[in-house]
């Protein structure tokens, strides 16, 4: 089988390379601490650094971009890493595969699809959209080959302490029978994208060229509250009923006074001011992937919170 490079061992980079294993590929994570999960080569490396992640994607099938610096850092840190993706999948003729986001297409009325303009005002919309249309742009001309997958907020196993309805701000305190506290109202709908789901599919696009030289949506379900989430997970794992409340937007506005991360959260915080609706269909019918049911998700991830939880005692 073939070589595959994962740049970033995060909730999505460990996911992918599983799946990038199961398949029979062989499979190196980058990092800058040289981390990353059992059963790959793991190497420490600047991502910035073309001449360095050339080195290492030398001779690979695939280079994946899963990178994600911290939110106040993007004008920083995306455009010199953006730069050496696209130079070392130029110099070694990997296809790049970048996991993208939603903030490129700013607010939005209606379900969002791939065929939107990319019209962000906000910083981080901005950077993301120049790093797609510098992707675009080099394949167009074709110095490389690229794609891009877009998905909305991830749930699922192993979800970092920055996911919405993740582990720690989520699961772990609801089936603990906690108050959870909420940035925006929990009643409205909104589009949750499958942690294994988005990593499947990162996986059809490194190795099908039909992904190549257009964005993808993730397969993601039906946008449902954060409320119902919670009284679904909390129903399956026969947990008490969940409480959710919305933290007041005074409260969250003045937590942006100490806390860059949360600073930062104010220019995405239209996504759950009013329905946030994802369609991914385009990418569902081509490759035949559909995103696993909620109920099935949330079975998984009770069953992962307990296991995990076990081991503990």
């Amino acid at each position: 089988m073939g070589k595959h490079v994962i740049v970033g061992a995060g909730q999505v980079g460990v996911h992918l390379a599983e799946r990038l294993i199961e398949r029979g590929h062989d499979v190196v994570v980058v990092t800058r601490s040289g981390s990353g999960p059992a059963g790959v080569e793991r190497v420490a490396a600047d991502v910035a650094d073309r001449a360095r992640l050339t080195e290492v994607a030398k001779g690979a099938d695939a280079l994946y971009n899963c990178v994600n610096p911290r939110y106040d850092r993007w004008p920083r840190d995306w455009p010199p890493m953006a730069s050496s993706f696209l130079g070392a999948a130029e110099d070694t003729g990997a296809v790049l595969v970048t996991l993208g986001c939603l903030y490129g297409y700013g607010p939005v009325d209606g379900p969002m699809t791939e065929d939107l303009p990319l019209a962000a005002t906000g910083v981080k919309g901005r950077v993301r959209a120049k790093m797609w249309q510098d992707a675009l742009a080099a394949h167009e001309a074709g110095r490389i080959r690229a794609t891009e997958l877009r998905a909305s907020d991830y749930y699922g196993p192993r979800s970092t302490d920055q996911a919405y309805i993740g582990e720690t701000r989520f699961v772990k305190p609801l089936l603990a029978g906690k108050r959870v506290p909420y940035l925006s109202d929990p009643s409205v709908p909104h589009a949750w994208t499958y942690l294994p789901d988005v990593a499947e599919a990162l996986a059809i696009a490194g190795t099908d060229e039909r992904a190549w030289g257009r964005p993808w949506h993730v397969p993601t379900g039906p946008a449902v509250s954060t409320r119902e989430v919670a009284e679904r997970l909390c129903a399956i794992a026969g947990a008490p009923e969940p409480r959710v409340y919305e933290v007041p937007r005074g409260v969250f506005n003045a937590l942006g006074l100490f806390s860059p991360m949360m600073r930062e959260l104010r220019e995405t915080r239209y996504q759950f001011d009013k329905p946030y609706i994802l369609d991914s269909s385009a990418f569902q019918a081509t490759f035949g992937l559909a995103p696993t049911p909620l109920d099935d998700a949330l079975r998984t991830i009770v069953a992962a919170y307990r296991e995990t939880a076990g081991a503990g005692n």
